[in-house]
């Protein structure tokens, strides 16, 4: 398979993500079914979270295997366990860091002393400036990124071997689950009173989306384990900490039997998703 052919299932399975951006529009939802659509979302990325993490820890299980049989030492064990926890411990940790900040930053901009309105709305810009649902929207697509990255990977990697028949079921695969993963990014805006604007939604899906074509091209030219278990762990911590707050928001609603029920059905949709992939051999 030729490099541009390569690159053309990269962005095809990466832009798909898109079809499910533009949900974070609809407004005038009961809160029940917000509260069903969070859920919803959540289970979506409890999937994901074990996919990644399943994934990431293949190079580790494989050099406990070789060490159990004699045929490598405790070296490979101790760097790929490194590379796995401490990734998972970057993403996760990580955004609870970066979320201290914004918040600390917001609270800053107030500042002591009176005020003008005008004068506060100048002094909070960027994303600390941005409500909350939208910067779990952006937690949410970078973890998703990051997890994305990692499938684009598997792309270019199998394309490079020649084994054509697996990229493209992977590109089908990756393309139904990353419609799925388009909904779980907006899902937190369906509380929102203001519409997201079309320009904030394209780059929640070049932030989600994006990183499976650059995980396409470099795969293509390059194949490493290390790599690519830190990407996934730093994906496993990063989803596993927006896991928490969808489900801790969800808790606080009306109805907790929806919540369960969300998760339940999020779980199964990626489940059958990833069918298609795993009846390609992946």
């Amino acid at each position: 398979m030729g490099q541009a052919e390569t690159l053309l299932l990269g962005f095809i399975a990466g832009a798909t993500i898109l079809l499910g951006l533009p949900l974070g529009r609809v407004r005038s939802l009961p809160p029940g079914l917000r509260q069903f659509l969070s859920a919803l979302a959540a289970g979506i990325l409890l999937f994901i979270l074990w996919d990644v993490l399943s994934s990431a820890y293949v190079p580790v299980g494989g050099a406990l295997t070789a060490l159990h049989r004699h045929r490598g030492g405790f070296g490979p064990v101790l760097g790929y366990a490194a590379l796995y926890l401490g990734g998972i411990a970057a993403g996760l940790l990580g955004l609870v860091q970066y979320e201290r900040w914004l918040s600390r930053r917001a609270r800053a901009s107030h500042g002591p002393g009176a005020m003008a309105s005008g004068e506060l709305a100048a002094r909070r810009t960027g994303i600390a400036a941005w409500p909350p649902a939208r910067r779990l929207a952006l937690l949410i697509a970078v973890g998703i990124g990051l997890h994305n990255f990692g499938e684009g990977l598997a792309i270019g990697n199998s394309a490079a071997v020649g084994a054509i028949g697996l990229a493209t079921v992977l590109v089908i695969g990756f393309a139904l689950h990353n419609a799925t993963e388009g909904f779980g990014i907006v899902a937190p805006l369906a509380a929102e009173s203001e519409r997201p604007s079309w320009g904030f939604l394209l780059l929640m899906g070049l932030i989600g989306g994006g990183p499976t074509f650059a995980g396409t091209v470099i795969g293509r030219q390059v194949t490493s384990a290390p790599v690519s278990v830190v990407f996934l762990s730093l994906a496993g911590g990063s989803i596993l900490y927006v896991v928490l707050q969808l489900l801790g928001g969800g808790q606080r609603g009306g109805r907790r039997d929806l919540v369960f029920w969300g998760v339940l059905i999020g779980l199964l949709a990626g489940f059958l998703t990833d069918m298609v992939v795993t009846a390609g051999g992946a």
